[in-house]
């Protein structure tokens, strides 16, 4: 289906935000110096939104240096203090919180309703977790160890953090990346997505709005290879935090360790949805629906690969296809629009790609193609159901990130276990069934970050998000998170007053 509606006609009004540049340094807006501009594009109309300027390297090292020169008195704030500040920012995003999903509709594409009831919620209440946070950072109490010697442990603040947030959720990226970063007392760098910078300038700008000290929250918007190379090599960076693609983490890890700082690696996902014969299949239908389709099957989490025991399967494409077929494609500011266009024109048709090609191996049962009529201008792709694909093919191995669900049978629990873990990814994961001991058994054996039992995708701010093998290292969210962005340092007092302690015979005279 498509074109439940009319759109409303307020888009975002961007021009006016951002009327004096897009950076923001120093507590202050900035046009970028790189002599190049990029154009932010409504991908459900394919028109300008934003052409701005983009930041170079000398931009780069303005924000670190800004960043670098509020150190000493955020990390010197007291934890009450910082929060108090956290707590004002949640109230002023939750004050622009209609600008924010407007902002986020207009340069992502997706659905008001998904920018208004998760993105911009999620976000205000991960700034009120780290309001909270910010309170309890901690170390281990003391204690005589030796027996001569008091110890403690001190969780501190690294630095200026560099980080760069990809563009599928550049809200709350930018959130995930800021937040826990601050809350310890660092200042940051954050490079957005050169598509979709507006709602991280909003953000900052809310930060500085809210009473944060200029120089603690910094944005610079340019090109992963300018602006991005630049932020992580750059030495008085000491943290390097990164969410996107596979190829580009393992880019990103390359320049990161030549100057051996912390590295934070959240990357790519295929995430497999495991439906035993005991399933609720209604259920499990709608999740997958719902997990495929999230953001346009745009987020590392969404489930990509269903695999349903032999007993359901054929029940499970026919219902899964069926309720696909629903699914209403519209422009992102209609009240009736399920779901948005892709993010890009180019993005969709790499997607249609990996679709067009499966052709020779699958079965595309329902979808695989751009709608016509009114919404050809957009970067529209049809809700994708592919069935019988070869565990080896590309569209059951890559990461597709689009509106695209693979569906395989599998026969016994063993072998349904073993191909969910046969990708190179970790990040997530899902299983469906009524029998506590087969999801107990799922949530030990599949290698995922996150497991979910009988749903798939929401998450909580005091619960971690990462992952493993080639999904990356480090967790955004919760308490883990947090400790993420400090570094542990022991310190120890004599007790004894000794001058000449017994040891010193290890280095001179004797007993």
């Amino acid at each position: 289906m498509h074109n439940p509606g009319n759109a409303t006609p307020e888009r975002f009004p961007a021009g006016d935000h951002f009327a004096d540049g897009a950076q923001f340094i120093a507590g202050r807006p900035a046009r970028g110096t790189s002599g190049r501009t990029h154009t932010v594009v409504d991908p459900a109309t394919g028109e300008g939104v934003l052409t701005y300027d983009l930041a170079g390297a000398d931009d780069v090292d303005a924000a670190v240096a800004a960043a670098r020169e509020a150190f000493p008195a955020w990390a010197g704030a007291t934890p009450g203090e910082r929060s108090d500040a956290l707590h004002r920012f949640a109230a002023v995003v939750a004050e622009r919180a209609e600008d924010f999903a407007r902002a986020e509709s207009s340069q992502c594409g997706k659905p008001l309703k998904l920018s208004r009831e998760f993105d911009v919620p999620g976000t205000v209440d991960n700034i009120a977790f780290f309001a909270g946070a910010a309170r309890h950072l901690q170390g281990l109490s003391a204690g005589e160890y030796s027996g001569d010697h008091t110890s403690y442990v001190r969780r501190e603040p690294i630095g200026v953090i560099g980080s760069i947030a990809p563009w599928n959720y550049p809200l709350q990226m930018a959130a995930w990346k800021i937040l826990p970063a601050i809350a310890a007392g660092n200042t940051i760098v954050l490079k957005p997505a050169e598509l979709t910078p507006l709602t991280s300038l909003l953000f900052a700008r809310a930060a500085t709005d809210a009473g944060l000290p200029d120089g603690v929250v910094n944005i610079v918007t340019g090109t992963g290879r300018e602006a991005g190379e630049h932020l992580v090599g750059h030495p008085d960076v000491a943290m390097t935090s990164f969410t996107g693609s596979t190829p580009v983490g393992r880019r990103v890890a390359e320049i990161a360790t030549a100057t051996v700082k912390r590295l934070h690696l959240e990357l790519g996902g295929k995430a497999p949805f495991v439906v035993f014969d005991d399933a609720d299949l209604d259920a499990a239908v709608h999740g997958a629906v719902a997990g495929a389709l999230i953001n346009t099957g745009q987020d590392c989490t969404a489930a990509t690969r269903a695999y349903v025991q032999r007993p359901l399967y054929e029940a499970f494409v026919e219902r899964t296809a069926a309720l696909m077929e629903t699914v209403r494609l519209g422009d992102p500011f209609a009240p009736g629009t399920d779901l948005g266009p892709m993010v890009s024109h180019a993005q969709r048709d790499r997607v249609a790609g990996f679709v067009d090609r499966a052709r020779a191996y699958a079965r595309v049962v329902t979808g695989g193609e751009a709608p016509r009529g009114e919404l050809e201008k957009g970067a529209y792709y049809r809700p994708t159901l592919i069935a019988d694909a070869p565990q080896d093919s590309e569209v059951v191995q890559a990461e597709i990130f689009g509106p695209v669900l693979v569906v395989l049978p599998f026969d016994t629990d063993d072998e349904g276990i073993a191909l969910a873990n046969d990708t190179p990814y970790g990040l997530a994961a899902s299983a469906w069934s009524r029998d506590v001991y087969r999801t107990g058994r799922a949530t030990r054996e599949i290698r995922a970050g996150c497991v979910w039992i009988n749903d798939h995708i929401p998450i909580i701010s005091e619960m971690p998000h990462g992952g493993s093998k080639a999904s990356g290292f480090g967790k955004d969210m919760s308490a883990y998170s947090f400790e993420e962005y400090t570094q542990i340092k022991h310190v120890m007092y004599d007790n004894t007053a000794v001058v000449r302690k017994d040891w010193h015979r290890t280095v001179f005279g004797d007993r």
